[in-house]
């Protein structure tokens, strides 16, 4: 029983340490194969609305404009499109 309680004692914390290191690795990867830091992104969701549970229609803005499209199964669609609104501060 004192062996069993040894090993865990050495065991757990350095299962944690691995869960939590692998954590940050993964955050790191993250940040390094998005966009640069310091460098805005291009693609940007503004607003998203559930219509049914397999229909979401969704504005992105994308360099300067405002883009309406519905994402269901098969795809996205295309609905609209709009020059970007002025954000107030």
């Amino acid at each position: 029983m004192l062996w069993y309680l040894l090993k865990l004692l050495v065991l757990l914390p350095m299962i944690g340490a691995l869960a939590w290191y692998s954590l940050k690795f993964a955050q790191k990867w993250q940040a390094k194969m998005g966009a640069a830091p310091g460098q805005a992104k291009s693609v940007r969701v503004i607003e998203t609305a559930m219509l049914s549970p397999t229909l979401k229609l969704a504005v992105i803005e994308f360099h300067g404009r405002e883009i309406l499209v519905s994402a269901s199964r098969q795809g996205l669609t295309r609905l609209a499109e709009a020059p970007a609104r002025e954000v107030a501060e």
